[in-house]
């Protein structure tokens, strides 16, 4: 018998010893390497380096990439709560009998979260095609958003020629005063956010170019190296 031949006395089909400890290590490094990815991100946005992220976590880069093998895919694992947010804003303005004080509240807080995160200020402004489950959200909550601007036109408050891509637009120009006021004029972007908002009421301002198409809006999110 191959088990009365073995010098063990442990059944064959035990867990070795210390399994259970490398599986908690495992766990520790990843929930480190989340929390220095945060770290790092809010304060450098996303182009803070994985060896950066590695050296704040007290691991190895190997390590790193054996937890997350791509960057999107530590993009994803650390901004999937914030995107719920992201969500959830769209939600909540949805849910506002005023359709346009929904639209409003809606704009001001996600450019708010921007200002709160670097990192995410990025995410919201660039498109993410392998990290599926952000993406997903992201979809989820652009499908919400035309709705919310369908209802705020319907209601005559919203400009008619205002459109879907006109929000990504919003979100790059902000993510731009964000990162360029931050440490000097952290407040700077709700002024814009003001002058935006006036911009979008019905009779406030003259007729508005065109605004890209999809497809230009989708080329201009895709990330560049």
């Amino acid at each position: 018998m191959i088990y009365a031949m073995t010098s063990s006395t442990t059944p064959p089909d035990a867990v070795p010893s210390g399994c259970g400890s490398l599986r908690a290590d495992a766990e520790r490094n990843r929930e480190r390497i989340l929390a220095a990815a945060r770290e790092a991100f809010a304060e450098s946005g996303l182009a803070a380096s994985t060896n950066e992220i590695a050296r704040r976590a007290g691991v190895g880069i190997a390590t790193l990439f054996r937890r997350f093998p791509t960057r999107d895919d530590l993009v994803a694992a650390v901004f999937t709560d914030k995107m719920r947010q992201y969500t959830a804003a769209t939600d909540a303005a949805l849910a506002d009998p005023d359709p346009w004080n929904g639209f409003c509240g809606y704009i001001e807080q996600v450019c708010r979260m921007q200002a709160d995160d670097r990192g995410f200020a990025d995410v919201l402004a660039m498109t993410f095609p392998t990290a599926k489950a952000l993406e997903n959200e992201r979809n989820r909550t652009a499908e919400a958003l035309g709705e919310l601007i369908e209802r705020a036109q319907a209601a005559g408050r919203l400009r008619p020629d205002f459109a879907h891509q006109d929000v990504p637009l919003i979100l790059m120009a902000n993510a731009g005063i964000v990162n360029a006021t931050r440490d000097v004029a952290p407040d700077a972007w709700r002024r814009h956010v003001g002058y935006l908002l006036q911009a979008f009421a019905v009779d406030e301002a003259p007729p508005l170019p065109d605004p890209p198409t999809r497809q230009q809006m989708y080329r201009a999110l895709m990330r560049t190296d």
